[in-house]
């Protein structure tokens, strides 16, 4: 049986710690191409009507083992940044999508975690993490959307420490 599309409604996941350190994982893809392909956690939604929050707690839990639920023992706070990108899709992954389908929806949330945090990655999808200052994970991100995301970091994680009743 062939494997059915992908939907072109995706999210990303910045994990990141209170020092602004930001977790990137290496595709397990791009190496049989000689290219590194360094990430935050991404992916697409399992049906249409599957809300943004549980694509994200889904694909952080598969692609990190971190659990990010509501309610979770990690003290992973999950939120939704609110922030949407539109992209097209690389030419080497078209094939995954229906015909036609050119372009895809992300859905940015990020994930405080904190420091020393365990990552247990599925070697199917990814071959090495690290954790890196987040200027340095935005330029070692092979994704312009991604590394937008981490540099946009400082701004969000302020905005999320006021709200929920951290100092400015």
């Amino acid at each position: 049986m062939p494997k059915p599309y992908k939907i072109p409604q995706s999210v990303l996941v910045v994990i990141y710690t209170a020092a602004l350190d930001v977790l990137l994982i290496r595709r397990a893809d791009g190496l049989d191409l000689g290219v590194e392909y360094w990430q935050s956690v991404t992916g697409s939604k399992d049906v249409l009507d599957e809300p943004w929050v549980v694509t994200a707690q889904r694909e952080v839990q598969e692609e990190t083992g971190i659990d990010c639920r509501t309610g979770n023992s990690s003290g992973a706070c999950l939120l939704d940044w609110q922030l949407e990108n539109v992209y097209a899709i690389y030419p080497q992954w078209l094939y995954r999508y229906a015909a036609g389908v050119t372009h895809n929806t992300e859905h940015l949330f990020g994930l405080r975690v904190a420091r020393g945090c365990p990552v247990r990655l599925n070697p199917r999808e990814h071959t090495a993490y690290q954790w890196l200052p987040y200027h340095q994970a935005a330029e070692a991100c092979f994704s312009p959307s991604n590394a937008e995301a981490i540099l946009q970091l400082p701004r969000l994680a302020l905005l999320e420490s006021v709200a929920s009743g951290g100092v400015a």
